[in-house]
């Protein structure tokens, strides 16, 4: 498939900057992938869906505060770094984005806080936008990685907000995050409440949770008409043999298997085995799923409404298809739905 053909307009008021009070009080678009029928719900209907047995499986990365302001030694100038990963805890060496790019060199020291208590050197220059920095601090590891994650602000992505509040903190986070490690929140996860993992208990639908740290990789702008020669950019990801036992075992006894968004549906196509079943896993995937694809584990999709022409929207095409997903979507802009992570829902059964 071509880029073009996952292109629309998106007004900027579509996009939701702030979530719904109750997290599992936002819209949910119902579409039967075989009939192309379209039903209009609450998210916390989504267990109308399905029944004893079924699994739903979750990401519980935990996303950190990534995105640092700070100013270019000598000139003073404001440069924006946004964190993407650790690469070495004993030298305080970080993979990181900055921005403007063209202003930071090899060499460059880097200040952050008001007092400027907190110091970089960037040490390599890898691409175009993207640097190694490594942190000037003395002090204990705990000791440093509280003063640099108190200099970070909330991850939000710019189109969806500028401003980040307090509260975005909380809001950009699952209930459910546990294992640290991601720079964008699973969207899709953010709408499940306690209050909804309860009455997943009263109905013996079971969860079951995987890791995969989301990276900007999914914000990134695709370059390329062509999609097979789109590269993405890769993440780790944790399936524990429990979980891969759980999720085979309901797929072996005919239950449903719900991918709580493209992160986990991503996940679990990563590493399959003929007999179409999830293996085990501890490494990095960096698999692009884009119509036409044939799912081995997932019965079931739910994701947010994403923006035109991103990787997200290709892979829920490749779920639900093409022609159902773009309809879904034409629906949700008639409808007054909102796109984004702080947006609305679309369940793909």
């Amino acid at each position: 498939m071509k880029l073009s053909q996952f292109k629309f307009q998106l007004p900027k008021s579509k996009i939701a900057a702030e979530p719904v009070r109750w997290r599992d009080e936002c819209k949910l678009m119902v579409l039967h992938k075989n009939s192309g029928e379209i039903e209009h719900r609450q998210f916390r209907d989504i267990i109308d869906y399905f029944g004893k047995g079924d699994t739903f499986v979750l990401n519980d990365t935990k996303v950190f505060p990534a995105r640092l302001y700070g100013n270019k030694e000598k000139t003073g100038a404001d440069i924006e770094v946004f964190l993407l990963r650790e690469l070495n805890r004993e030298q305080r060496l970080w993979d990181v984005v900055v921005d403007p790019a063209r202003k930071i060199r090899i060499g460059n020291k880097l200040y952050f806080g008001d007092d400027e208590s907190l110091v970089a050197e960037v040490i390599d220059n890898t691409t175009s936008r993207g640097r190694t920095l490594r942190f000037l601090y003395d002090g204990p590891y705990e000791e440093f990685k509280k003063a640099l994650f108190s200099l970070g602000e909330t991850p939000v992505p710019k189109f969806v907000k500028e401003k980040i509040t307090p509260e975005d903190a909380v809001n950009y986070q699952t209930i459910f995050a546990k294992n640290e490690g991601a720079v964008a929140a699973p969207a899709a996860g953010l709408h499940f409440s306690r209050e909804l993992f309860n009455r997943m208990i009263l109905k013996d639908i079971n969860k079951v949770f995987i890791t995969e740290h989301m990276g900007v990789g999914y914000f990134r702008k695709v370059d390329v008409e062509d999609l097979s020669k789109h590269k993405m950019e890769s993440e780790r990801l944790i399936i524990t043999p429990q979980a891969a036992d759980e999720i085979n075992a309901a797929k072996h006894a005919g239950h449903q298997i719900l991918a709580v968004g493209v992160t986990v549906a991503r996940g679990l196509e990563t590493y399959v085995t003929t007999n179409d079943e999830v293996n085990a896993f501890d490494g990095w995937t960096n698999k692009f799923i884009f119509p036409p694809y044939r799912f081995a584990v997932p019965t079931a999709l739910v994701s947010n409404f994403h923006m035109p022409c991103s990787t997200m929207l290709m892979s829920v095409a490749a779920f639900g298809g093409y022609e159902n997903v773009m309809n879904c979507y034409a629906t949700a802009l008639e409808q007054d739905y909102r796109f984004g992570p702080y947006g609305d829902a679309l369940l793909i059964v």
